[in-house]
This record gives C-alpha cells, sequence and structure tokens, in this order.
C-alpha cells in the first residue's frame, strides 16, 4: 500500500467500526424482547451439550435427529415439570392467601404467642423499647403477608394473561436452542476468530463463560431444586399446610448465597415450637441443620467441583446485583459478569507483567 492509499485506508476502517457499533446497537434493542429467552437457549445448549454428543454418537452424521432428540428430552424433563409446577405452586398460593383471610392460618397471633413466652426481663426491654405490645403490630403482620400472597398470586396470573407472549418466548428459547445444540461449537470457533485476541485469551474467557454457566446450573439450581423438594417433603411429613409452597420458597433462598433455605425453616421452626408443636418444631430443626442444610456442602463439590467457585462474597454480590437489574435471568447474569470481569483483570494484569519487569530492571 503506499502512502497516498494509507488516509483513505484509515477512512475507511473508522466508517466500517462506526457501521458496526451502530448495527450492533440496532441488533440488540431488535432482539431486546427475546433477550431472556436467548440466555436460556444458550443455557440450555450449554447443559445438554454432552447429551447431544452422546446421542450423535449413536448417530453418527445425523445432527438434526440427534439435535432433535435432545430437545425432546430438555421439553420432557425441564419445560413440561415447570409448567405442571407452575400450575401446582398458583393453586397452593391462593388457598393458602384464602385461609389468611378466613383466619385458618393466624400469623400475628404467632408474634403474641412469643411474646407470651419470653421472659419477663426480656419483656420489659421490648416495653422500654415500645415494642412491648405485639398485639399492636398484629394488623401490620397479616396486612403484609397477605400483600406478599397478593403479589405472588398477581404475577401468576400475568403470566396466565400473557400466555401468548410467554409461549412465543418459549418456542423462541427452543427453536434456537437446536441451532446452537447443532451447530454451537462453529459458532464458538468463529466468535473466537472474529475477537481480536490471540487464541489462547480467548480460549480462557471462553472457557470461563462455560464453567460460570455449568457452574452456576449445577452448583445453584439443581441444588436448589434438591433443597426444596427434600424441604417439601419432610414440609409434607410433618403435615404442615402449604408444604409445596414452602418447597419453592427454600428452592428460591437457595438461589441466594449466604441466605439459604435457613431463611425458611428456621423460623418455622421456631413458630412450631413456640406454637406447642414442639416434636415437628424439633424434627424440623434437626432435619433442617443435618440434611437440608447439608445438600450444598455435600453436593456441590461432586456437581461443579471446588475450583469453579468464585468467592462467597462475590456470589453474593454478584447474584443479588443480577437479580435486580435483569429479574430472574440475574441469577445467571450476575455471576457470570462477576467471573468475566474478574477473568478479563486477569488476563490484562498478565499483559502487563512483561512491562513491569523491564521498568523494574532498569
Amino acid at each position: 500500500m503506499n502512502e497516498s492509499e494509507r488516509p483513505q485506508y484509515g477512512i475507511e476502517r473508522l466508517f466500517v467500526l462506526a457501521l458496526l457499533l451502530i448495527i450492533t446497537l440496532a441488533f440488540i434493542l431488535l432482539v431486546e424482547p427475546f433477550f431472556g429467552a436467548i440466555l436460556w437457549a444458550v443455557v440450555v445448549a450449554v447443559l445438554f451439550q454432552p447429551v447431544y454428543r452422546k446421542i450423535l454418537r449413536w448417530l453418527p452424521m445425523r445432527s438434526n435427529i440427534a439435535a432433535t432428540l435432545t430437545l425432546i428430552l430438555v421439553i420432557l424433563l425441564v419445560i413440561v415439570p415447570s409448567i405442571l409446577l407452575g400450575i401446582a405452586l398458583v393453586g397452593e398460593a391462593t388457598d393458602a392467601y384464602a385461609s389468611i383471610q378466613a383466619g385458618a392460618i393466624d400469623f400475628g397471633g404467632f408474634f403474641v404467642d412469643i411474646q407470651s413466652r419470653l421472659p419477663d426481663w426480656l419483656q420489659s426491654q421490648l416495653a422500654k423499647l415500645g415494642y412491648g405490645d405485639f398485639a399492636t403490630f398484629r394488623p401490620r403482620i397479616e396486612e403484609a403477608l397477605g400483600k406478599s400472597l397478593e403479589f405472588i398470586i398477581s404475577q401468576a396470573f400475568n403470566v396466565g394473561q400473557g400466555v401468548f407472549r410467554l409461549l412465543l418466548a418459549l418456542g423462541v428459547m427452543l427453536y434456537l436452542t437446536f441451532f446452537l445444540l447443532r451447530d454451537g461449537r462453529g459458532l464458538v470457533e468463529k466468535i473466537g476468530e472474529l475477537v481480536p485476541l490471540s487464541q489462547n485469551k480467548s480460549r480462557v474467557l471462553s472457557e470461563k463463560f462455560l464453567v460460570v454457566i455449568i457452574a452456576t446450573i449445577k452448583g445453584s439450581f439443581i441444588i436448589a431444586l434438591m433443597q426444596g423438594a427434600v424441604g417439601g417433603i419432610i414440609f409434607w411429613a410433618l403435615d404442615i399446610q402449604g408444604a409445596l409452597l414452602w418447597a419453592v420458597f427454600m428452592a428460591a433462598c437457595s438461589l441466594i448465597p449466604a441466605i439459604g433455605t435457613g431463611f425458611v425453616w428456621v423460623p418455622v421452626s421456631i413458630y412450631l415450637l413456640v406454637t406447642g408443636s414442639v416434636w415437628e418444631g424439633t424434627v424440623l430443626l434437626i432435619t433442617g441443620i443435618f440434611i437440608i442444610s447439608m445438600i450444598d456442602n455435600l453436593v456441590r463439590p461432586i456437581l461443579v467441583g471446588r475450583d469453579t467457585r468464585m468467592p462467597d462474597y462475590v456470589v453474593l454480590i454478584s447474584t443479588l446485583g443480577g437479580l435486580s437489574m435483569f429479574g430472574f435471568n440475574g441469577i445467571v447474569i450476575g455471576p457470570l459478569v462477576a467471573a468475566l470481569f474478574i477473568a478479563v483483570w486477569h488476563m490484562f494484569a498478565e499483559m502487563n507483567k512483561p512491562e513491569r519487569a523491564l521498568q523494574s530492571a532498569e
């Protein structure tokens, strides 16, 4: 290239970069309504890629059939149970709300019972702080709990009313999952070629991306399902009303680090002990400590290994931040952004090591 062509080349390069940025932003806005569907299609494709590869070994040169069979497994193992669970949860939440409205479940009375069983010295201290009469807080407690259940039910009904949008997003997710299963590795290689990084650094980022998705799903969702299922069975065996609802609450709390299922079973255990159900409360407390809570410590290393875990405080902050910004999708997005943030900064530090060593030598 001669000297006269270089300015023109520079202008063309800037124009292409500007055009690339504008078109990329336009494309992001275009697919934004289906962001959740795209995210979960990627997650499902990553998790079920080993299954697809195994089926493909049984049916060599039949990639379309292998992807279709894998997709059928996804529908049977993930989609159908989720729909059935959602339907059952709506019914359980509706029954619980009706019981509270009818007075069959008296959460306000629970605090009054606690007050009557407290030592005299503690009751006097609470009285000095203005909390001497729990009965005055009873209407507020019942109102807050009622509004919480109303919110859960209203969200469930909103999903039902937006059934067309939900089915459309589900269809997009399954359709995209099929192609990601079949062509995923080729797409990853093409993206790696486009990224202006060395092959080694590009591989590090892609591996970190895959590790976080697998660790998040296996290390969080599967454990949450196990803890929720075990907790629900224990609640059902103890004849505690709304066992399914409690199970879902425990699974949801299990997804949030540092809070865990204890946010559910500890207060319920205290409630049972205070209200006279000593045997049930004791059993729930013991099983909560030695069975429900131990599932995470025993199962997580088997599923994802200890080396893939980020520091607990990073997981907590990134998960809560992700939930705040992206809703349910933030459970995956938050830890993923945090992991890539750490990886990129580590990569940047490695790039600067030779320069620092040279400066030290001088």
